[in-house]
């Protein structure tokens, strides 16, 4: 008997995104494999932040289906797909800047008894040992992210680069195992991204989480990613290998007018 196949971990069906006359997404489809790192690129404006938006559930498609892991979660909220182990971070990071950098983390664990009442008066004890462990874990993965020694600096104390591995952090602290990473290069410098690089690549090496990166670093793309997806003008003009995707005729004239060399 031939064994089933192992459905993709996110798959992108026939996504159509209007927004009154502009079609932002024009049935637009790709897979996401398990356990692999997915590059989507293309020049701005393209649709992939869009994209982004209704794959985690902050928007709704006006026609297609998105599936994860073979179930269909088309429309659902963020925090339901964040139950289900999808989790996004943004081109520029959305923290709490009133709160420490452990506590940017601590915050993104789900299932904590202090959010439901009426547990913060009546098990302050049970909610003080779970922060405990919670800080414990939220130290551990600042460890690894190589950010332990901000760990209570106040989130506005750190740069662009740090604030994107924070994201990644909270990411980390809710269970997700897939993730969509929104430009992790952009205004990174070099040093910082180099280790944003191996950090991405040792998570997807070492606990199988599986990435879909936007981003406009293509010498990055080609490190990280074993399938890119380009898109232009809402739609996926081209797939495949970086270097099959840079020797598309489409993308070099998709990218025209850009600053970088597609070579």
């Amino acid at each position: 008997m031939t064994a089933r196949a192992e459905p993709p971990a996110l798959a992108v069906s026939g996504v159509t995104k209007r927004f009154g006359g502009f079609v932002a997404l024009d049935s637009v489809s790709l897979e996401v494999a398990e356990g692999s790192i997915t590059g989507l690129i293309g020049p701005n404006g393209a649709g992939k932040s869009t994209l982004f938006s209704i794959i985690a559930g902050f928007l709704p498609p006006d026609d297609g289906t998105i599936r994860l892991r073979g179930e269909d979660v088309t429309g659902e909220p963020p925090w339901r797909l964040h139950a289900r182990g999808l989790a996004r971070t943004f081109q520029i990071p959305r923290l709490f800047p009133r709160m420490t950098v452990v506590e940017n983390l601590m915050v993104a664990a789900p299932n904590q008894s202090g959010e439901r009442l009426p547990a913060p008066w009546l098990a302050r004890g049970r909610i003080r040992r779970e922060e405990d462990v919670l800080r414990a874990r939220a130290m551990a993965v600042l460890q690894r992210l190589n950010l332990a020694r901000h760990a209570e600096a106040p989130a506005t104390a750190l740069s662009g680069g740090q604030k994107k591995l924070v994201e990644l952090g909270r990411a980390l602290m809710s269970g997700a195992n897939v993730i969509l990473l929104d430009e992790p290069a952009a205004g990174v410098n070099r040093t910082l991204l180099r280790e944003i690089a191996e950090t991405i690549a040792a998570l997807n090496r070492e606990e199988a989480i599986t990435f879909l990166v936007i981003e406009h670093d293509l010498d990055l793309v080609a490190d990280l990613c074993t399938r890119v997806y380009c898109l232009a003008e809402g739609r996926v003009i081209a797939a495949g290998s970086m270097g099959e995707v840079r020797n598309d005729p489409r993308v070099a004239e998709a990218y025209l007018g850009m600053t970088f060399d597609l070579h």
